[in-house]
C-alpha cells in the first residue's frame, strides 16, 4: 500500500470503529506508538504490534466514549501523515467527563505505518 492508501484507511478503519482490525493490514511488526505523557505507567513508548493492540484494549476498557470525529489525513512527502481526533467520553472508573482533541502523526516505510506519535 502507498502512503495515501494506508492514510485513507486509517482514517476509515478509525470512523467505522474498526481501528483495530486495521493494526494487522496497516502497521509494521515492531511499530513504535509514542504518547505525549507517561502512558498506563509504561513510559511515553511502546513497541510492537501487540503493544499497540493493548494499548486499544486498554482505552476501550476504560474509556466510554460519546461522540468522536477523525479528520482526513494531511499528507507531508513521502513517508508521514497527520490526522486529528477529537474525542468525547467519561473515564469508566471515576465518571469524569472529558473533551479531547490529539494529532497523531503517522511515519509509513515499506508499504506499513512503522512509528505513531500523538500531540495533545
Amino acid at each position: 500500500m502507498n502512503l495515501k492508501e494506508i492514510a485513507d484507511e486509517l482514517v476509515a478503519g478509525c470512523r467505522e470503529d474498526r481501528a483495530k482490525e486495521n493494526l494487522d493490514k496497516l502497521y509494521a511488526e515492531d511499530a513504535v506508538s509514542v504518547e505525549g505523557q507517561d502512558f498506563m505507567d509504561m513510559g511515553r513508548e511502546i513497541h510492537g504490534r501487540d503493544a499497540i493492540r493493548g494499548k486499544h484494549e486498554w482505552w476501550e476498557g476504560a474509556h466510554e466514549v460519546s461522540g468522536a470525529s477523525v479528520s482526513d489525513p494531511f499528507p507531508h512527502g513521502e513517508d508521514r501523515f497527520a490526522v486529528i481526533f477529537s474525542v468525547q467520553g467519561k473515564v469508566k472508573e471515576t465518571g469524569e467527563a472529558f473533551d479531547m482533541q490529539e494529532v497523531g502523526v503517522y511515519h509509513v516505510a515499506n508499504g506499513k505505518i512503522v512509528r505513531e506519535e500523538f500531540f495533545y
